[in-house]
């Protein structure tokens, strides 16, 4: 059980670096200037997907509930439309002249809290059927979802330090702040649109 756990944790690790999960913030990110700023997103993040993630894998898990194909799909459908919706965001700031003012911390907070309830909704699912497949009980796949969980939140914390620290250097640069919000507002677009084009025409929700 143990070990199952450690690998739990692992496993959060690195389902916190996932592509949606890493562009959707890095794109909040963008906006800050202070890699503490930027930590605290990645908190928020985390707290967000933890709490969907265990509502509705708890309830799965406890009540041996099957998600519908076509609900998973609607909901990673919406991280796509997320994700575009940031992007839009980033690129919709006017051109005036300076450099783009941070957003309000508390605005970005609950920004990224929401976008990480998105995306805990739409894979809550698969890290239920994850925990059951690796613990034998209700109760231990229950503690291995928390476990999961709180290594997500540290992975994401890490990320977004990362992304932060040279963020922060690099607002220091006239002009690079904007480029920097615009190009993560252009990539977050496009990968949100590839995810709507996937799931709707290739993997066949529409």
């Amino acid at each position: 059980m143990l070990s199952a756990i450690l690998l739990g944790f692992l496993l959060g690790l690195r389902h916190a670096s996932d592509p949606d999960h890493m562009i959707a913030v890095s794109t909040i990110v963008a906006r800050s200037r202070k890699a503490s700023a930027a930590t605290r997103i990645g908190i928020a993040w985390g707290i967000g997907h933890s709490t969907t993630i265990l509502a509705v894998g708890s309830a799965i898990i406890a009540l041996r509930l099957v998600v519908p194909e076509r609900l998973a799909l609607g909901l990673e459908l919406g991280v796509g439309l997320v994700l575009i919706g940031l992007g839009v965001a980033n690129l919709s700031t006017p051109r005036s002249v300076g450099e783009i003012p941070a957003r309000d911390p508390r605005a970005q907070l609950v920004r990224s809290l929401g976008v990480g309830l998105v995306h805990g909704l739409a894979g809550s699912a698969g890290v239920a059927l994850l925990a059951l497949a690796a613990m034998p009980t209700i109760a231990e796949a229950l503690v291995y979802l928390a476990v999961f969980c709180v290594g997500t939140i540290a992975g994401m914390v890490t990320i977004s330090l990362g992304l932060g620290l040279p963020l922060a250097y690099a607002g220091r640069i006239p002009g690079a702040h904007r480029v920097l919000v615009a190009g993560s507002g252009a990539v977050s677009i496009a990968f949100g649109a590839w995810l709507v084009y996937d799931i709707g025409f290739v993997r066949g929700l529409y």
